[in-house]
């Protein structure tokens, strides 16, 4: 698959990037991918938060904040000095969308709120990315993805039967908030073209936390059942987990009765299509542990592969786990194009994932790689009107990084 700089939606357009971490920068990433012309404001002494994250690092880069942060031009301010906040506040009177994280309260402190923003522009597209949310008797409190997945139910449901429950591997929480961010100014910037105006878009961890589980609060509305730690299975569906083999493991899914009869067939176990306990997925779901302990005794009588090729023979849905260094050396992945090789003068080899999309069969991919603290000061100032010893003066008094 080839990948393209462009379809570029939101050329022309100015993001003002006033967060940290994952999910703003996250957001803002796609933005960029898109076409935006995205503008980082980080500290000038150290730079986001996400650039000392690690181990791991690549060459001495944070490989948490290089996964987030392509694509973007940065601008070292710092937003406690009067004067950095002016300078911000510039670049507002020019801008199309302002996402911030700051800590509850802070925005509107420096003056960087919502209503004062959208008074001096009423065409902003203002985004606030939160932890609980801008309601509500946790609205003031800090979050991160961790204690998201806690809140959010995700850890009590995630691990093996009867253990504690475990965070989910990925900061899962960080980059759905980061696309629901993004998705949310979009929708806005669409509305703005027919009512000239722009508004004000909230997101938060929590409420990601909360949609993801979905289907599982439904079923507790619906019955009272709290859902709790079932290793690979999934709760709704039998046989849909990952089972044993004699080298390794495989991933089967059975979603419905056509399905688990092939899966019988494939293992030499036709009989269990016609035994009462099994003939229907709720029948089969009551009677899991019975059935998955027959289909893993078959299973672990030959290798993973040998019964991949069978199961997709048979129609059947099954892959192998695979962990982070499979998938990057997968010739699926390679076919895909996501791995994007992006020329960076620290990271000798840098390749970042692209966006997860494509237009008209061709990748959407970062426009550049992410930048170094305040790599872009000198210009973005310029581009508001400040001249060259207005620049040095605030390089002199350290309220920029140029």
């Amino acid at each position: 698959m080839m990948g393209r700089v462009g379809l570029t939606p939101l050329e022309g357009i100015r993001v003002l990037d006033v967060t940290t971490s994952i999910a703003g920068p996250y957001c803002a990433q796609i933005l960029s991918a898109l076409g935006a012309d995205v503008i980082k404001v980080e500290r000038p002494d150290t730079g986001d938060d996400g650039r000392a994250w690690g181990p791991p690092f690549w060459h001495g880069e944070g490989t948490m904040f290089l996964s987030a942060n392509a694509g973007k031009r940065s601008l070292g301010l710092s937003l406690r000095d009067p004067r950095g906040r002016d300078a911000l506040l510039r670049l507002v009177d020019g801008a199309d969308v302002f996402l911030q994280s700051l800590r509850p309260g802070l925005a509107d402190e420096l003056g960087l709120g919502s209503d004062a923003l959208r008074a001096r522009n009423r065409r902003l597209v203002y985004c606030s990315v939160g932890a609980y949310g801008h309601v509500g008797p946790l609205r003031d409190e800090p979050g991160y993805d961790a204690l998201m997945q806690a809140a959010g139910g995700l850890i009590s449901m995630t691990g093996e039967p009867g253990r504690p429950g475990v965070r989910v591997g990925s900061s899962l929480i960080d980059q759905g908030t980061g696309t629901w961010a993004a998705l949310g100014v979009l929708a806005a910037l669409l509305d703005r073209d027919r009512t000239g105006e722009g508004a004000v878009v909230d997101v938060s961890l929590y409420e990601t936390a909360v949609g993801y589980i979905g289907y599982h609060l439904a079923g507790y509305l619906a019955d009272g059942t709290v859902p709790h730690g079932q290793g690979t299975r999934f709760p709704m569906v039998a046989p849909y987990q990952v089972f044993a083999t004699r080298d390794g493991e495989l991933m089967i899914a059975g979603g419905n009765d056509r399905l688990f009869a092939a899966i019988c067939g494939v293992v030499g176990r036709p009989q269990l299509v016609d035994d009462p306990r099994f003939r229907t997925n709720p029948e089969r779901v009551r009677h899991r542990d019975e059935l998955c302990e027959i289909l893993e005794d078959a299973l672990s009588t030959n290798d993973t592969a040998y019964w991949l090729d069978r199961l997709k023979d048979a129609g059947v849905p099954a892959a192998p786990v695979a962990d982070t260094a499979d998938v990057a050396e997968s010739p699926q992945t390679e076919a895909l194009g996501i791995l994007q090789p992006l020329a960076h003068p620290a990271v000798p080899g840098l390749r970042l994932a692209a966006l997860p999309v494509s237009f008209d069969g061709e990748r959407a991919l970062h426009r550049s790689s992410p930048p170094a603290v305040g790599e872009h000061t000198v210009e973005v100032l310029a581009e508001a009107g400040y001249g060259p010893e207005e620049i040095r003066a605030l390089a002199a008094a350290e309220v920029i990084r140029a």
